[in-house]
């Protein structure tokens, strides 16, 4: 316990310069490619921020990519990967990104409204029609409901930007939520039956009305891409995005041949120490994370194959000739979909909007952290992050495996997130 208060201390009260005095000689080597680098004295605090926040009683590890320009700057492994703390954590290790998986189905979606199948503003009640009768809770409880019609129609969009009105949980929607939960359709075997369980469940509010992140708006939407693309959904990633980019490593499984390379998921113990995370992929690594092909949390991927996608985003849908998507739809997914309306969004970064599969930064000083107008990009629930920065030309990523909890006993203390100072580092080690 006394490394743990030593790394929390070190990592809450260190600013860059405090960081950087404590670099080492045996920090992990840096991949480059190209001409360009760092700026060395942004490089060395960086390797110091990463170097405290996976020593004992910190992270058990992470990999890092910085690209600018095409060319990757850094790529770099840190820590261990496993919860003994035995395994060194390895560049091309293999990560569950959870919902980092949204931006590579709204990839889908735009891929089928680019073959003129689908529009965003299109009635959900045109390919699943199980929707037409849905319900808006408008007072009552779960045991007597009083509902109404909805003013307008559940759209595509709504699902794309979590503004559908699904009853998950937030603040007011109680009782709505219990219905949802009974509902369970994370239990579901496939999307069609997760569609058929969330169909009958009353809305919270209005589509179109309020900003609620959430899974069930993006598992709908998984289900209605597959319906219109005529295939199963995982089928459909394979065919508009992971074969066209080559992405070796990115899937719903792991072939068991590179379980190996799987990063394990921590959570904090109740005792203040990490613990082998829930869930079956824990116990089964590179198993599916669901029954059914989860686009809003079910992906594993690595930095290498992350940065690939999130490059072909930057270089208006294009990755080394292939071409992914047409620049305009990379320009419609990344802009922000929420009127005045629905700013500012609740659940979002102050300064930030709703794009499609993406927050997109809109006020840099409001937001508080490095980066630029129209900079975009998600994260994952077990501390995966990556940022698109077009003003920069930058690609960044920073993937772990923990899983934040907020049932912890009184007085025991959960690692800190680390994204918004390891971005600021990434920013200022940008060549000059």
């Amino acid at each position: 316990m006394t490394s743990r208060r030593r790394w929390l201390g070190g990592l809450l009260a260190s600013g860059a310069a405090t960081v950087a005095s404590s670099a080492t000689r045996d920090a992990p080597p840096l991949a480059k490619q190209g001409s360009a680098a760092l700026d060395r004295t942004g490089e060395s605090r960086l390797q110091a921020l990463m170097q405290l926040a996976t020593a004992p009683g910190g992270y058990l590890g992470a990999v890092t990519l910085i690209a600018q320009h095409g060319r990757v700057l850094h790529h770099a492994a840190w820590g261990q990967c496993d919860v003994a703390r035995q395994q060194p954590m390895q560049a091309d290790a293999i990560f569950r990104i959870y919902s980092m998986s949204k931006t590579v189905t709204a990839v889908a979606a735009m891929h089928l409204l680019e073959l003129g199948k689908l529009a965003l503003d299109d009635p959900l009640t045109a390919v699943l029609p199980e929707f037409s009768d849905i319900q808006v809770m408008a007072d009552g409880s779960a045991e007597a409901p009083q509902l109404r019609r909805p003013a307008r129609a559940i759209t595509l969009r709504h699902l794309l930007t979590h503004t559908a009105g699904f009853a998950t949980g937030a603040p007011g929607q109680q009782e709505a939520t219990k219905l949802m939960e009974r509902a369970a359709p994370q239990s579901a075997p496939d999307l069609a039956g997760y569609a058929r369980r969330v169909a009958p469940v009353p809305l919270a509010h209005d589509p179109g009305t309020r900003f609620n992140y959430d899974g069930v708006n993006t598992e709908v939407l998984c289900r209605a891409l597959e319906v219109i693309a005529g295939m199963p959904f995982a089928a459909l990633l394979r065919q508009a995005v992971f074969e066209p980019l080559a992405l070796r490593d990115t899937g719903f499984t792991v072939p068991p041949a590179q379980r190996h390379r799987i990063a394990e998921l921590s959570t904090m113990g109740p005792d203040g120490r990490l613990v082998a995370g829930p869930g079956r992929s824990v116990r089964e690594p590179g198993v599916a994370l669901n029954d059914y092909s989860s686009g809003a949390g079910g992906l594993y991927s690595t930095a290498a194959d992350y940065h690939r996608f999130a490059q072909m985003l930057l270089d208006g849908g294009r990755w080394q000739g292939t071409r992914v998507l047409n620049p305009r739809s990379v320009a419609l997914m990344t802009g922000n979909h929420l009127g005045a309306a629905l700013m500012p969004p609740a659940g979002l970064n102050p300064g930030e909007g709703m794009g499609l599969g993406v927050s997109v930064v809109l006020d840099p000083a409001l937001r508080g952290r490095m980066g630029s107008a129209g900079a975009y990009g998600w994260s994952g629930a077990a501390c995966t992050y990556y940022t698109v920065d077009p003003k920069e030309g930058l690609v960044a990523l920073l993937l772990m495996q923990h899983l934040p909890r907020g049932d912890l006993p009184v007085g025991v203390r959960d690692l800190p997130r680390l994204q918004a100072r390891w971005f600021n580092l990434a920013y200022l080690a940008l060549p000059r």
